[in-house]
């Protein structure tokens, strides 16, 4: 089933925020202050793995690197027409008025945009949905949901309840990649793979930035990427063919 790694990680991170919001009460702001700064030293270190592998693989090809770049930019311009990280904190806000408690709003929408982002834009998202909806294995996957799960803990011990409803966004990123590869299994291949993982590692990136509290990247806005990394790679294969 191309849908099962995907269910198992959405299971993960229920059990690993429930956790996580039951021990919350015995963590003191500094020490949620560190373990935010460690999430975010993490998610630099992983996105940083992500993004550099297209400058020395041997799967890529000469100008794979431009690509990325170009894909990136134009993502990110239709990320800003969209406003797609406002409708990501609106839609957090709508939750927030939804669940606060006694007139008192939790940090919902930041909980859900920052856990959608860093459970979603990652290397094993990408593999793991990929070989779920091309082989039907879930490996991948269930060595990330075991990830989420852990990650999920700190994530819900710091940000809140708003990290539940980042499972809504692992069942529909995950799900939709995995059945897109279910349904186009003949037209995937490893560069393609590698240039929108380096697109999501530089995604994460600016991730880590937010975390660290460094810059508030918009990052969603630049999420538009990772869907034009395998067209512009066709297109731009076809211009060198072109060529000669």
């Amino acid at each position: 089933m191309f849908l099962s790694g995907t269910i198992l990680n959405a299971v993960t991170v229920l059990l690993g925020a429930t956790v996580g919001l039951v021990v919350a009460g015995r963590f003191s702001d500094r020490l949620r202050e560190s373990l935010t700064i460690g999430i975010g030293l993490f998610t630099l270190g992983i996105g940083a793995s992500m993004a550099l592998p297209i400058f020395s693989d041997p799967r890529a090809a000469v100008g794979d690197s431009l690509v990325v770049l170009v894909s990136l930019l134009l993502g990110v311009a239709i990320g800003e027409w969209l406003r797609i990280q406002d409708g990501l904190e609106a839609l957090g806000r709508w939750f927030e008025r939804r669940l606060a408690s006694r007139g008192r709003p939790s940090p919902i929408a930041e909980a859900f945009v920052t856990t959608s982002l860093v459970f979603c834009v990652g290397p094993l998202t990408v593999l793991g949905s990929l070989d779920n909806g091309l082989r039907g294995d879930a490996t991948l996957l269930a060595t990330k949901a075991i990830l989420d799960g852990v990650s999920s803990v700190a994530f819900a011990a710091t940000l809140g309840p708003g990290v539940f409803l980042s499972i809504l966004t692992i069942l529909a990123v995950q799900g939709s990649i995995a059945g897109g590869a279910f349904l186009l299994r003949d037209l995937l291949d490893d560069r393609t793979i590698l240039v929108t993982t380096a697109v999501g590692g530089t995604v994460l990136l600016g991730m880590a930035l937010r975390l660290l509290d460094l810059r508030a990247v918009r990052v969603a806005n630049f999420l538009p990427g990772l869907i034009l990394a395998p067209v512009l790679l066709r297109l731009a294969d076809a211009i060198r063919a072109a060529l000669g």
